[in-house]
């Protein structure tokens, strides 16, 4: 039997809490598949029914609406999956003393990894829909971002006055190595079968490119 992924433990946690019938479970188990693979608005909720084996009446009894069904899959992602890795796997790196700003970035984007490999259909979702929904917007703001933001602020200064980074404002730092960081995991996750892939040699360029840009 394959070892569940974060989001699956998810669900069926909030299956065994009596928030969602065995039905609900395979229904969001379903449209979380068909989000992640066609997108929000190229999914219909045919499909979704066809895929948890169930009718398509079923899903308006537990949900209003397509919108209501994809609130309901990124609100308990927000506040018990998403949010705890930030409190908790991602203050692991931001709590540590690292020497240099190349310690702190290389621990980064390693704690990252295996939450991404891990939970890639939610996360798809949420990259893709946050920007088009603003009640994901508030989510994310509410249970994500504050916290490990002000965190990274302070680092980014500590290294500033250390003279090890350029001194641009802290966000517009975040922003430059975070585009970088996320190209090498989108690439990582949906290109490795089509290219030959060095896991190693990409991070290590990946590094090594936002440290060239913003040493001063």
């Amino acid at each position: 039997m394959n070892e569940l992924n974060d989001w699956e433990k998810l669900i069926d946690e909030e299956n065994e809490d009596g928030k969602l019938t065995e039905k609900q479970k395979r229904i969001v188990k379903a449209a979380i598949e068909t989000f992640a693979e066609k997108g929000y608005s190229a999914t219909s909720t045919n499909e979704i029914a066809r895929k948890a084996g169930v009718a398509e009446g079923t899903i308006f009894r537990h949900y209003k609406t397509k919108k209501d069904l994809l609130i309901a899959i990124v609100a308990p992602v927000m506040s018990r999956l998403v949010a705890p890795f930030i409190i908790r796997d991602l203050n692991k790196v931001l709590d540590k003393k690292h020497e240099t700003f190349e310690a702190f970035l290389r621990a980064m984007i390693e704690n990252r990894k295996v939450f991404i490999k891990q939970n890639l259909p939610l996360l798809k979702i949420l990259i893709q829909e946050i920007p088009f929904h603003p009640e994901l917007k508030v989510l994310f703001k509410k249970h994500v971002a504050p916290e490990p933001l002000a965190k990274i602020k302070q680092l980014i200064k500590h290294f500033q006055e250390k003279g090890e980074i350029i001194d641009l404002p802290p966000y517009t730092v975040m922003r430059l190595a975070a585009s970088a960081v996320a190209g090498y995991v989108i690439a990582q996750n949906l290109l490795e079968p089509e290219i030959d892939w060095d896991d190693d040699t990409e991070m290590e360029q990946t590094i090594q490119f936002v440290l060239r840009g913003l040493k001063r």
